[in-house]
């Protein structure tokens, strides 16, 4: 029987380890920190052999294969033993993929990857397709796979994902943007974290797709310097295409199609960033031969993900919206550039080497004061301070909205759009989430 190592016991690694024993391995998990009971309890109930606080490489180093959970950096001295030791190592999704005959399409980018993936599982679901929603969002693939195997897959990949996959292929790959992100990942060089995001297209074939954005440079120029087999559906919003989806007269379009899909305006999200989440959505389902109707009836009434510009109530006439999952500058720009009112911003976290200055403009025209949340909020204060009138900075989520609430008047908006990795003060970006809107809820 072969020995699968699994390095991390999360909700990816826990999957694995339960695919694992159903396909045969010999499966011993190990986690440098401690593992939430319900996953010991999970394991216990497997047969799965587990370690917990420490790393034992006489147990790791016996591995035929180890699966390293996207957290770990490849850099840390277990993986780098193991790799010098001669043991493949591979991600969670690449390991998942060799035990699944499904139509996988995979969605990556900086920003928008969990809305498009959702809105494509949503279109795909609407039309009455198998399908199920897994990866970086809900369920694990291989925890997805070991309690079924449906015969469409969508799943959210993050870059960390695809850093060690080998024969990873999605049938349809998207990619919905590229903007600086986790460089404190990639020793601060945009172009490794540009390659680990396009790894998502290495192993496919002239019969695959890939789907991005036109708009977005660095992937147009990456594309340009990269010789890729796939055939290539881009989508934008600024100019027509001889081959992809595109904005014409505020319609959307499909290059194959004389008459739009619909009309922009009946969108159900807001905001230019959904246009292009909703044009690579439909773009999936319209080359999977999905028929318009239903991909219009989702594009018309899909209300969007959690944490993600999502409306929380109304009180004194003044809206607070949670965008927790903007863990970087983009989204955050994004978010800014769909406000309509004037707005009070909730900013601040774990810094991954932000770049603020892409913010100027539109905080100026935007933002009327500033609550910094965090550990750490000298680079804020120093970038925005002398924008605003007034800014002002805390360490706990309930004094954040309590100050929003002082400085919001009738018709403002408080937009939690923090631009940064939530993990000084929660445990992730949900959990940030989920303590704004609790505490709007008591104000």
């Amino acid at each position: 029987m072969k020995r699968l190592v699994i390095l991390g016991a999360g909700e990816s690694g826990v999957g694995a380890a339960l695919l694992g024993r159903q396909k045969g391995w010999d499966v011993f998990v190990s986690d440098r920190s401690s593992i939430e009971k319900e996953h010991q309890i999970e394991l216990e109930h497997s047969g799965v052999q587990f370690e917990s606080g420490q790393h034992n490489m006489d147990q790791i180093l016996r591995a035929d294969l180890i699966i390293k959970s996207p957290g770990i950096p490849g850099h840390v001295p277990v993986v780098v033993k193991a790799r010098n030791a001669g043991i493949t190592i591979v991600s969670e999704i690449e390991f998942a993929s060799r035990y699944t005959e499904a139509t996988l399409v995979a969605v990556t980018g900086s920003n928008g990857k969990t809305t498009t993936a959702s809105w494509i599982y949503d279109i795909l679901k609407t039309a009455g397709l198998d399908v199920a929603l897994a990866g970086n969002i809900g369920f694990g693939f291989s925890r997805l796979l070991s309690q079924g195997n449906p015969k469409y897959i969508v799943l959210e990949v993050s870059s960390f994902q695809l850093e060690d996959i080998k024969s990873f292929r999605p049938h349809i790959a998207v990619i919905t943007n590229i903007t600086p992100d986790h460089l404190d990942r990639y020793n601060y060089d945009f172009s490794q974290y540009v390659a680990a995001k396009m790894k998502i297209s290495i192993n496919q074939t002239q019969n695959d797709i890939l789907i991005f954005d036109a708009d977005d440079l660095a992937t147009t120029e990456t594309l340009k310097a990269t010789p890729l087999k796939v055939s290539q559906f881009p989508f934008s919003t600024s100019r027509i295409l001889k081959q992809g989806t595109y904005n014409q007269d505020n319609q959307i379009f499909f290059h194959s199609k004389k008459k739009p899909l619909m009309p922009i305006s009946e969108l159900k999200l807001e905001g230019l960033h959904n246009v292009k989440n909703a044009m690579a959505a439909a773009t999936v389902a319209n080359l999977l031969r999905v028929r318009k109707q239903f991909i219009r009836e989702s594009l018309q009434n899909f209300h969007g993900v959690e944490h993600r510009m999502e409306q929380v109530l109304k009180i004194n006439k003044v809206q607070y919206i949670n965008d927790s999952k903007a863990t970087n500058v983009n989204a955050t720009y994004y978010a800014l550039q769909s406000m309509r009112s004037p707005t009070v911003w909730i900013v601040g976290g774990l810094d991954k080497g932000n770049d603020y200055t892409e913010l100027f403009p539109i905080v100026f025209e935007k933002v009327k004061a500033i609550v910094c949340l965090g550990v750490d909020n000298k680079k804020i204060i120093d970038s925005f301070g002398p924008m605003v009138k007034v800014i002002s900075e805390t360490q706990s989520m309930t004094e954040a909205v309590r100050l929003a609430y002082k400085f919001a008047e009738p018709g403002d908006s408080v937009l939690l759009s923090p631009a940064c990795a939530s993990f000084d003060l929660f445990e992730d970006y949900e959990d940030r989430g989920r303590q704004f809107k609790n505490a709007v809820r008591q104000l």
